[in-house]
Order: C-alpha cells, then structure tokens, then sequence
C-alpha cells in the first residue's frame, strides 16, 4: 500500500483513506438508480444500465487509483446523463444508440486530446483565483444539490425555488442528519460523514422513507441489451452528431476540469502557481472511463464532485479511489442493501461537505474588480444554473473581457481567448 499510494508522503493512513472511499461512495451511490431512471427513458433496459453505471464507475475509478493516485471517483454524469436522454433521443428524435456512439466517439478524442497535453494545458490556463472560486461555487451546488434531494428547497414558480414542508419525514431526517453529523465533526471522530449517513438511514426505517431490502445479494443485469449498440457511419458523419459531439466534449470537458480544480483547491495539491500536478493521469482517467462506459451502455463518465465528501473524510491518495470502486463492486452483487441508503441520509453529508468546500474563498483576493466579479460570477453561477461548466464559462468569459478592456490583456493566457471563444461559438450554435 505505501509503495503504490505513498500514504506518508500524503500524511494519511490505511483507515482514514478506506473510511473516505466508503463515505464517497455512499454520497455518490444514488447514481446507480437515478442513471438507470434517466437513461430508461430513452428506451435502454433499466438493469442492463444498472450493471453498466457500476463496471463504468469501477473502470474509471480504478484508473484514477493506480495511474494518478488522486482521491477522486468517477460514474456516469448527472446533467449529461439527462442530455443524452431528453435532448438526444427524445428532443431530437435519435435512436439511444445514435446518442452512445456521440459519447464513444468523444472519449476518443479525450484519450487523444489528452495524451497530447491539451487538456491540462486548458486546466493551466484558468488563473489561480478562478480556481478557487471553482471550489467555493461547487460548494455552493453541492449544498444546494442536498437541500433539494432531502425536499427542504423546492421547485417554485413565482420565485423559482422555495422552502419544503418542513414537517416531513425526510426534511426532519435531513435536519436530524445535520446536527448529528455536526457534532461528531465538533467531537472530532473520525468518519463523521459517514456515520452521519448510517444513522441518518437507520432513522429512515421507522419512517418509510428508507425500507428494509427483501433480499441481500442478487445478480447483477446482463448488459446484452445496450453493450456495444453504436450506429453505422451513414449517421455518423452528419451535422446534426457534430453538434450532440460538440455539446458533449464542452460540459463534460469543463465538468471534469471543474471538479478536479476545485476539489484539488480543497486539499492543497495546486501547486503556487495554481497548476494541478498529474493533470493528464487525472484527466486519462475520465477519458478512459466514458470510452468504456459507451461501449458498455452508458453516457458520459466524469469526475464526481461528490468526491469532496472522502477529501473532507481526509482521502488524500489513489487508496480512497480504489476503496470507492470496491464499493461499487460490492454494490453490484449486494444491490438491495446499498439502495435502501434515501436521499435524506445522504444530503446532510452533502449540505456539510458544501461548508468544507467553501475554505479556498479565504485565498482569493477581492481587491482586484478584473479578479472579483470573475470570481463572484464563476460561485454564484454553479448553482443557480445547476452546471458547473456554465459557472466556469461565466468566470472566465468575464475575466478574459475584463482583462481586455482594461488593458490588462498579458494577464490572460492564450488557450484563455482561445476557450473563450469556442464557448461564444457553441452559445451561437
């Protein structure tokens, strides 16, 4: 373990690094249903992307574990999971099929992008308080992400989000998961998340919003039914795959890129000069990882934010990675279990980790307008457009014009007016 992790280096041990990998986990787990929920809809068998959501997650994970050594999970996206159903196939028409090979062929161009150094050269090019802000705006949309699973914000049409009934069973469980977790953390016990999120559940029982599994183990679904369904090139090469192509390479770009900035923001690993050391191994990952996941029969793989959850447990190596994909390997055969956890057991670790990922604001300084309003419109934009790539494009298309117009433009980088650009680009598009 210490040869392949370097766990000293990194100031950590074996049980904080597994206890962090099963907190990611159990933060992260609701994807194995809502996947399956959203890519149903687009006529794909509920079970066969079940199975391909937790080999696609352990396949991208384990390269994250080994070939980088970074904390960091990664499964099938929300966002661009509900592209591919409800704007691919059922707002366009296309067969899921059609929207699978999109994804295919976009984690080519990654793997190739990639071992170019293109990528983490536009990671690079994000100047260092944007990244911090990156990580404050995540917070914010991770909290907000909890508050909305346990149903304390909801949906409201004259002020677009208001506050639930607060008298149900799952806000008061999502509260109660709150204090709970706020005191271990206060107590200092390690694994505080975590307990928090079994206590949380346990609760749950008496209260139907969590019920007891009718059985323990079950079989995983045969992927035969999505596994390798890609279309012949006639539909290929068209207009119409250049645009899903193009959507799908900026938001997972900029979602993969979001996440590991603002969650390496957290743990200290951006160097001073705001470069993220092993960006291509991080950034392989995910390319790996969404290749896979069409050929399997699942959308876009990306780095999850939930990952925040094991830093904040105190991961700091690849060891928390592979602790992650076991779980999901562990998933796959004791299903009935993991999927009893309600989304009011998880959302207290999420609203809690929000906090955790709001430090780096302390670095940022606000002096500076041309840094400030970037800064502000990256943070505040995360959540309130539910995207972490729409916040990225907000903060740098605003930093790039603000540097430009006070002539300030050498503080911008070149791939900056490039990235900048493309998003005008693909607005217009």
């Amino acid at each position: 373990m210490e040869k392949t992790f370097k766990l000293k280096e990194h100031g950590t041990n074996v049980k904080t690094e597994i206890l962090a990998g099963i907190t990611t986990f159990m933060t992260m787990a609701y994807i194995l249903v809502a996947n399956p929920g959203i890519l149903s809809d687009a006529g794909m068998d509920f079970g066969a992307v079940f199975t391909a959501t937790a080999v696609s997650a352990i396949i991208a994970t384990l390269v994250m574990a080994f070939y980088a050594n970074y904390p960091f999970a990664l499964a099938p996206g929300m966002g661009l999971n509900a592209f591919f159903a409800y704007t691919v196939v059922l707002g366009m028409g296309y067969s899921f099929q059609f929207a699978l090979t999109a994804v295919f062929i976009e984690g080519i161009i990654f793997l190739i992008l990639t071992a170019f150094n293109v990528r983490d050269k536009i990671v690079d090019s994000i100047p260092i308080n944007l990244k911090h802000a990156i990580s404050v705006g995540i917070g914010l949309f991770i909290a907000f992400i909890g508050l909305q699973n346990a149903g304390v914000v909801i949906p409201y049409e004259a002020t677009a989000v208001t506050l639930g009934d607060m008298t149900s069973a799952p806000v008061l469980i999502t509260i109660a998961g709150i204090i709970i977790t706020g005191v271990l953390l206060i107590k200092n016990i390690k694994g505080a998340l975590l307990l928090g999120i079994l206590v949380a559940t346990v609760i749950s029982i008496p209260f139907g919003v969590a019920n007891l599994p009718e059985g323990i183990i079950s079989t995983p679904p045969s992927l035969r039914p999505i596994a390798f369904q890609f279309v012949g090139f006639s539909e290929i090469f068209t207009w119409d795959m250049v645009i899903v192509l193009v959507t799908f390479l900026i938001v997972d770009m900029l979602d993969t890129i979001g996440t590991l900035v603002g969650v390496a923001s957290k743990t200290n690993i951006l160097r001073e000069d705001g470069s993220l050391p092993k960006a291509k191994q991080a950034l392989f990952a995910d390319a790996v990882g969404t290749t896979a996941g069409a050929c399997l029969g699942t959308s876009t793989v990306t780095t999850y934010v939930e990952s925040a959850a094991g830093v904040a447990e105190g991961g700091r190596t690849g060891l928390t990675a592979l602790s992650t994909a076991g779980m999901f390997l562990i998933a796959l055969l004791l299903s009935p279990i993991f999927l009893i956890v309600p989304d009011a057991a998880t959302a207290p670790a999420l609203i809690i980790v929000g906090l955790f990922m709001m430090s780096p604001i302390q670095k940022i300084d606000l002096s500076d307008y041309t840094e400030a309003i970037p800064v502000f419109l990256a943070i505040i934009m995360m959540p309130l457009t539910y995207s972490i790539a729409e916040g990225i494009i907000f903060g740098l298309s605003s930093y790039v014009f603000l540097k430009v117009l006070t002539g300030k433009a050498k503080d911008v980088s070149p791939i900056a007016y490039i990235l900048v650009l493309v998003f005008i680009i693909n607005f217009i598009i």
